[in-house]
């Protein structure tokens, strides 16, 4: 069955829901469609904050400069000044549309966390600042007469040929059979892939499909070799890898190792507050060094009060796994966190197929370079998916959805293999918990060639499984985030080789540009027209 509306936005995070309400602004319908439950997203996750210079003692060219150092010399430098320079305004429209992040005496708080050089970072009730963003910008879509929302809708592949995309497939959430959806564009909002690893700070629905999907239609993908692990997701047995806030180390918590002993000051001048990729790496080698398996943040120090007030929501996990923040030394690890790659963009939210955009953690707008600034991922979502929807509505409105129909055809028309489905989940369940142990023990914090070799010898072997195309998204990203590891013989930000350890600006300060049937080649910019050459 095919159905047909103006635009689709898949995913309903930061970046899907301001792109949802520009595109109906403009006047056109839009219909967005979610894996699970509509507020869920990265976003609903995010507990540290949003970054935005506006403090009285901060500026965006210090925003610009922390940004552009994190990023290890790989940020486009453009695309940083457009999202710093249009943060304000788009921080107060939040505001505007009902937001309330936290404040004293009237006045907005803003906090510092790792690597700011200001306390720039806006907070909502403590430590549930996407969960606010989220219900705000959920109440102003609703809002909105044109938009439509799926939820339980789970997206399969695009429908597109080498010229353009203009639709999608999904599976049908009250029928659980398959649907084509065609529209003028696609605006993929559909986040990372933090759970193709073993321990992730994603949620479940963080597996990569708007990725994989975009690179089987012929979209080109960038920088898929630059994963961020955060360093401290609480480490408890059988529980979840709950995020510990970089927030509890910008007000002042230390990291100690199994003896109690500070040791950040041992591996970097700034100890806490050194980037994500530093923390984690000291973290891992200092557990090597103790022969342990985990570290721990201490935050006893702060009275229990300001804790409750200003860490609510981790006050009451911890407790719910009998940890008091203000009186027990919490157990933590490094997690696989956010993807600085993905579909390559240009400013305006365009990637390299006609009609398919792209905006958030699904995106490569090369604001994160090789390592992304704390807070920065939800004001980019913010500001990239009001640019991604307002050029999908300038670029389509002018044609219809069967303007397309004789021009484009499913990407993948392959029908599902034979068996049961209770067999094919279960193999999917199979296929899925190898990937993820191979992805951590290969293509983790610390790689090799040797080690990124033999992942993909053995993703090439559980592809050919007759069943794996159940969870054919989850492998390919899995496949293109090692490939691209191997790719790059140098260390730069998340991205650590043991066989070649240092940065080498010479040689690799190019993007890594990925499509489908073609080595990987290097650009200088993420911008389309940069010049590439195979490597």
């Amino acid at each position: 069955m095919t159905l047909e509306t103006d635009f689709i936005v898949i995913g309903s995070g930061i970046a899907g829901l301001r792109a949802a309400v520009e595109i109906a602004q403009a006047g056109a319908r839009v219909t967005v469609l979610t894996k699970d439950r509509t507020s869920e997203s990265n976003t609903e996750y995010a507990q540290g904050g949003i970054a935005v210079a506006l403090s009285e003692e901060d500026e965006v060219a210090l925003h610009e400069e922390d940004t552009l150092s994190a990023g290890a010399g790989l940020c486009d430098e453009r695309a940083v000044r457009v999202m710093v320079e249009d943060g304000p305004r788009y921080i107060q429209e939040l505001i505007d549309w009902g937001t309330q992040f936290d404040r004293e005496g009237g006045r907005l708080v803003f906090t510092r966390e790792a690597a700011h050089s200001r306390r720039r970072i806006l907070h909502a009730h403590g430590d549930s600042t996407g969960r606010e963003i989220v219900r705000a910008l959920i109440a102003r879509a609703r809002a909105e007469r044109g938009i439509a929302f799926v939820a339980h809708a789970a997206t399969d592949s695009l429908i597109a040929s080498e010229a353009r995309c203009a639709g999608v497939r999904y599976l049908d959430p009250l029928v659980r059979a398959p649907r084509e959806l065609r529209a003028r564009a696609v605006i993929l909002a559909s986040g990372g892939a933090g759970q193709v690893f073993l321990h992730t700070t994603n949620p479940q629905v963080a597996t990569g499909d708007g990725m994989a999907m975009a690179y089987g239609a012929g979209a080109e993908l960038a920088d898929m070799e630059f994963v961020q692990f955060h360093p401290t997701a609480l480490n408890i047995e059988g529980a979840p890898r709950f995020l510990l806030s970089e927030a509890m180390r910008g007000e002042g918590g230390v990291l100690r190792n199994e003896r109690g002993k500070r040791f950040m000051t041992r591996y970097h001048e700034r100890a806490e507050l050194a980037p994500r990729d530093i923390v984690s790496r000291a973290i891992v080698a200092e557990m090597q060094r103790t022969a342990t398996r985990t570290v721990y943040l201490d935050m006893t120090a702060f009275d229990k009060k300001y804790l409750l007030q200003r860490f609510p929501k981790i006050y009451e996990t911890c407790l719910r796994y009998g940890l008091d923040l203000s009186r027990d030394l919490l157990p933590v690890s490094p997690a696989a966190h956010y993807c600085m790659g993905g579909v390559r963009t240009d400013l305006e939210g365009r990637s390299t197929l006609a009609g398919l955009y792209a905006a958030g953690e699904v995106a490569c707008t090369g604001v994160h370079g090789a390592n992304r600034l704390a807070s920065n991922s939800l004001l980019e979502g913010l500001v990239f998916g009001a640019r991604a929807g307002r050029a999908a509505a300038v670029d389509c409105m002018s044609a219809s959805a069967r303007d397309f129909d004789n021009r484009v055809a499913a990407t993948d028309s392959e029908q599902q293999p034979s068996g049961s489905r209770y067999r094919q989940g279960d193999v999917a369940l199979a296929v899925r918990k190898r990937v993820r142990r191979l992805m951590w023990e290969r293509v983790g914090i610390l790689r090799s060639r040797e080690g990124l070799e033999r992942a993909l010898r053995e993703f090439e072997q559980i592809a050919q499984a007759p069943l794996a195309r159940a969870s054919r998204n989850f492998l390919t990203v899995a496949t293109l985030i090692a490939r691209a590891g191997l790719w790059r013989e140098e260390s730069r930000g998340a991205h650590f080789r043991m066989d070649f350890p240092e940065r080498d600006d010479q040689r690799w300060r190019v993007h890594s540009i990925t499509r489908t049937g073609a080595n990987i080649s290097a650009s200088e910019e993420i911008d389309f027209n940069a010049v590439t050459s195979d490597r």
